[in-house]
């Protein structure tokens, strides 16, 4: 590697440096794209736009947006910014909306995705000799190869579990002692639950951090991993479209929102109607350029996250906000705006509940209806008690999210398990 050499221990860089080599890092990937991928060429011509009129990071906005449109209608390699016999690897979405998201890699791209991969595993706590159990899924998804490949760079023993088999995960757990787990939160819970049935205390195993990303979750989740398993729960951020797992990380010691790896990836905020450019610290839509990347460059692609830009504070590189929802999950409901997320806090605060949930939106007549079907723990599983959390949970919703809900609490068990990213809303309206 040449200009990004040198990435390990960037992420202490004084601003002024950060500020610098973004600024290089942005003129050479505008170029690449430029210089070597259709569709920016046209989209950046069609803007009246040219790399060269790139003099400062403020410049970033007069460049046209990049959405998952522009992936699935480039299918598969068109947005590809080296000839397919350069790749090393591709990876894909699963495409259960369409065509797949299709993105690929160099050999210098891995290399720096397993650099930023350990940065994270380092600021969460993680070193050299520890052993780390992946149960994010492998395969075409970036998750299990992405962290896989970071663990083993910062020195680790890694134990490529994947998803699913809760059984053999948990023998694993309990057989090879591993410091850290890397997986999605919902399933996370899921393992909890499957220790506690076979009569195993969580608190009991070797696990002492768990990294957990790949769907928005809330802090109230965090409460509940940390206490179940007696651990520290650190959020762990990417996107395929952008690298991967990677993108950012918490520190353990502040657990005060994700750092992201701003020497690499470059964040804007935006608001989502308007396309503006938002101050730091203003709610709005993520929006990442790619620094560094040589197969596939991304300019501006817009995440659908929705969060703020906040100050450094273990690093001189910016933070996120826990992202509390995405602008395609968001569930409009008689014209009030609803995130899962804002269900999950509700639920994960009822000691009575179990963290597991899901929504389902219908429109039987003219209306919208939304349904919150949660789940009661074992002392109030009795068709009373559900009754009366139903009630409860229905009037928590009214009142933090100002719409009318109808509630299924249902017996222990009663909600199936996540063993990937956990899908939070079924929406039934367009339905024949």
């Amino acid at each position: 590697m040449t200009m990004f050499s040198g990435i390990n221990g960037f992420e202490f860089a004084s601003r002024d440096e950060i500020e610098n080599t973004q600024l290089a890092r942005m003129k050479w990937s505008l170029r690449h794209a430029y210089d070597n991928v259709p569709f920016y060429r046209q989209a950046f011509d069609d803007r009246g736009v040219h790399p060269d009129d790139l003099h400062s990071l403020a410049d970033l906005s007069k460049f046209p947006f990049t959405v998952k449109k522009d992936l699935r209608d480039n299918y598969p390699f068109g947005l590809f910014a080296v000839p397919r016999e350069k790749l090393s690897r591709i990876h894909a979405s699963s495409g259960t909306t369409g065509k797949p998201t299709v993105v690929g890699y160099t050999a210098q791209d891995i290399d720096v995705w397993a650099e930023v991969v350990a940065r994270c595993i380092r600021v969460a706590g993680g070193h050299a000799g520890d052993l780390v159990h992946v149960a994010f899924g492998y395969g075409l998804f970036t998750g299990g190869l992405g962290a896989h490949y970071g663990a083993e760079r910062c020195g680790c023993t890694v134990v490529p579990a994947s998803g699913g088999a809760t059984e053999a995960q948990i023998q694993l757990i309990q057989d090879f002692k591993p410091r850290i787990i890397m997986v999605t939160p919902s399933y996370m819970l899921s393992l909890a639950d499957s220790f506690e049935r076979k009569g195993i205390d969580p608190r009991s195993t070797s696990l002492e951090i768990g990294m957990h990303g790949a769907e928005p979750w809330t802090n109230e989740m965090r409460k509940e991993i940390e206490q179940r398993f007696d651990m520290t729960a650190v959020d762990f951020y990417g996107l395929s479209e952008v690298m991967g797992p990677g993108v950012g990380s918490e520190f353990a010691e502040t657990q005060d929102g994700l750092t992201i790896w701003e020497d690499l990836f470059y964040p804007e905020v935006i608001d989502p109607e308007t396309g503006e450019v938002l101050p730091d610290g203003e709610e709005g839509e993520l929006v990442f350029t790619s620094l560094c990347k040589e197969a596939f460059p991304i300019v501006r692609y817009r995440t659908r996250d929705l969060t703020r830009l906040l100050p450094g504070s273990m690093s001189k590189m910016r933070r996120i906000a826990r992202i509390y929802g995405r602008s395609d999950d968001m569930m409009i409901i008689r014209g009030v705006n609803v995130f899962p997320t804002q269900i999950e806090e509700i639920i994960c605060r009822e000691p009575r509940l179990t963290p597991h949930y899901f929504c389902e939106i219908r429109r039987p007549k003219a209306m919208d209806e939304l349904t919150v079907v949660a789940e009661a723990k074992v002392d109030f599983s009795d068709d009373d008690s559900r009754l009366h959390l139903a009630a409860e949970l229905k009037k928590h919703i009214k009142n933090l999210c100002g719409v009318t809900t109808k509630v299924d609490i249902r017996e222990p068990g009663g909600i199936p398990r996540s063993v990937g990213k956990a899908k939070r809303v079924f929406d039934y309206r367009n339905l024949k």
